[in-house]
């Protein structure tokens, strides 16, 4: 018993062609070589401009164009799931760390479009300011949830490519 005697295991072992097609990637390598899942049906945001995306099964995102650089984060607030889409984007403020970032436009809050980090509220003034100052109280239990980040790329060909950091 636990002997490999008679399986082939030798035989296997110095057969190179059965080596080669037996391997398989594994983790993010698994999936074109990669660049993550093939998305359709989307268009990328414009310079400076933000798009919300929504996919079957309720995923939700949101994008954003800085610099030619296409960014993504869950599309819902993790601290009070508002729209992120509808939020501001931060991208040129020198008083900001892990720019360029989006500002949740009930919370405030703010989370990194590199990684899904969250941040610093962003002041508002006015009626935003008193529904933000709600909001944070209510949902004061979720502030330090960052959002789920996702690599955007696009290939020669035009084909969208999104996989989660």
């Amino acid at each position: 018993m636990g002997s490999q005697r008679g399986k082939g295991v030798l035989k296997r072992s110095l057969d190179e062609d059965y080596k080669v097609s037996r391997k398989k990637p594994k983790g993010a390598n698994a999936l074109n070589d990669g660049i993550g899942q093939e998305i359709t049906g989307v268009s990328l945001p414009t310079e400076g401009k933000i798009k919300g995306w929504e996919f079957g099964g309720g995923v939700r995102m949101v994008c954003s164009n800085v610099g030619g650089q296409f960014y993504a984060i869950q599309g819902n607030c993790p601290r009070c799931a508002f729209d992120l889409w509808k939020g501001d984007l931060i991208c040129n403020d020198p008083g900001w760390d892990n720019l360029p970032r989006v500002a949740c436009p009930t919370c405030a809050t703010t989370y990194g479009l590199r990684d899904g980090k969250h941040g610093p509220p962003l002041k508002r003034k006015g009626l935003s300011a008193f529904i933000g100052s709600l909001t944070k109280t209510a949902t004061q239990m979720d502030s330090v949830k960052d959002a789920k980040a996702f690599k955007i790329t696009r290939d020669d060909e035009g084909k969208i490519y999104c996989r989660e950091i």
